[in-house]
Parts: structure tokens; sequence; C-alpha cells
């Protein structure tokens, strides 16, 4: 098991990693839609799952791969009712890609935020595309 860790990796305020590697497969811990330089979080759905989406995206490219290599996606919702602003912000996020997904609804997320994704991918930096 390797813990991936970079200067350009959000700083966590918690117990847990952001990224490890483990048989060539990375797992990454949920990502809220927190701006990683402003720590502000949008207003609306739309905009806070593509936040949560690039900051997802960043940690994978930062751990050497990308989300053509993500094999699963996990996506925490404070609320059901969000579930088609939510599918059409990812499907245009992975374009032809479709990693398998769970949606499940909650109650509260941390600071009020309305979405959390956590994913699994492979690593380029061993699986070439």
């Amino acid at each position: 098991m390797k813990i991936i860790e970079t200067p350009n990796m959000p700083i966590n305020n918690g117990h847990y990693s952001s990224c490890i590697e483990q048989n060539d497969l990375l797992y990454l811990s949920g990502q809220l839609p927190i701006d990683n330089v402003t720590k502000q979080i949008p207003s609306t759905i739309e905009e806070q799952t593509l936040l949560a989406l690039t900051n997802v995206e960043s940690i994978l490219n930062e751990a050497g791969s990308n989300k053509s290599n993500v094999l699963q996606t996990r996506i925490y919702i404070s609320n059901i009712n969000l579930w088609d602003q939510v599918n059409a912000i990812y499907s245009t996020f992975f374009g032809n890609h479709k990693p398998v997904r769970s949606i499940i609804p909650t109650r509260e997320l941390h600071f009020g935020c309305l979405i959390e994704i956590e994913v699994i991918a492979t690593n380029t930096l061993k699986h070439k595309n």
C-alpha cells in the first residue's frame, strides 16, 4: 500500500489519506465541492457536482492517472431529487466513458455540501491507455 501525497493535493483536515495506491488501483477519499484555493463552496448542485469531479480529476492527475481510468464512482447526494442535475453534469464530464456508479441519497453532508464523490481508478503510470 502506498499513500499518494503531493504538494498540489488538498490538505486533509481529518485522519485519512486523499489517495492510496494498492495493486495498481487508486482509491480516492470522498471529495467535497470545496475550491482548494478559496475554500468556497458553490451554491448550485450543478456547480458543486462539477467542482467535486474536478477535485477528483486533480487528485487522479497528481497520482499519474486521469478520469478515463475511473472504474467506479460513489456519489453521495443530500437529496435524491438532485439526481437528474447530477447525472447531467456527470455525463458531460465523463463523456463516452461510463464507470460503474452508485448514487446514494443521504441526509446532511459535511459543511452543508450537497454532494460528495469517491472513486476507484487504475494507475496510468502502469496501465497506458
